[in-house]
């Protein structure tokens, strides 16, 4: 289970507020995925980032049980002196887990061949874009914060992608952020909406992405 309560955070760009969510107070319920929708830069992937701890907060509080993965989108988990490798023993240290285990998997998994053992600073992006959902699937946690993981690499990969997420989520919640309509109804059963700063939360995931299009067109039109 993860809490918003009072939540607020919002940027200074070039002089002007920003405001990505103003005074949230919502739940994210367990043994559920959750779509988090959006317009293009309302803030999804900073709320991802508030939820994985990441991005400080101007206001409120975020209450978590469980664990929860960094946002597997994010690469910004790994530092960049390290290997691949390296990297993938350090997040299994923090978490407890088998170094071996999850280094194995995230090699394998990750298709990085002898990059893996080159510093992460020498990657491409969507090389550190692989290494960093292979050892998000590594590592089992409660919870997983996705952010349009599955548009990594070639078709084949992305099947590889699914798949394993799928069977991850079998005993996970979720939070999952992806453009891919189709994806969304197929991997979530709650919709919350990010708009204007403000969440809406919707139990029913047709309702949800029904509304999602409906303000879309309302921002186009």
């Amino acid at each position: 289970m993860i809490e918003l309560r009072n939540v607020t955070k919002s940027f200074r760009i070039n002089g002007h507020t920003r405001t990505i969510v103003s005074n949230a107070n919502i739940v994210f319920p367990t043994g559920h995925t959750v779509a988090l929708l959006g317009r293009n830069g309302a803030g999804k992937s900073t709320l991802l980032q508030i939820i994985a701890g990441t991005t400080d907060l101007d206001e409120g509080d975020v209450i978590q049980k469980g664990t929860i993965s960094w946002p597997i989108g994010f690469r910004g988990s790994f530092h960049p002196e390290l290997t691949g490798a390296q990297n993938a023993k350090f997040i299994a240290r923090i978490y407890g887990y088998d170094t071996t285990e999850v280094l194995e998997f995230s090699r394998d998994f990750a298709e990085l061949g002898s990059y893996f053992d080159l510093p992460f600073k020498t990657y491409s992006s969507g090389m550190r874009s692989r290494l960093a959902f292979g050892v998000s699937m590594a590592v089992p946690f409660d919870t997983y914060l996705i952010d349009e993981v599955t548009s990594v690499g070639d078709a084949s990969f992305r099947e590889k992608c699914s798949a394993v997420l799928t069977e991850r989520m079998k005993d996970a919640s979720g939070i999952f952020v992806s453009h891919s309509m189709p994806q969304v109804k197929e991997m979530c059963d709650i919709g919350v909406i990010l708009e204007k700063g403000q969440l809406s939360y919707y139990d029913d995931i047709d309702e949800a992405i029904a509304q999602h299009n409906a303000n879309i067109r309302g921002h186009n039109g």
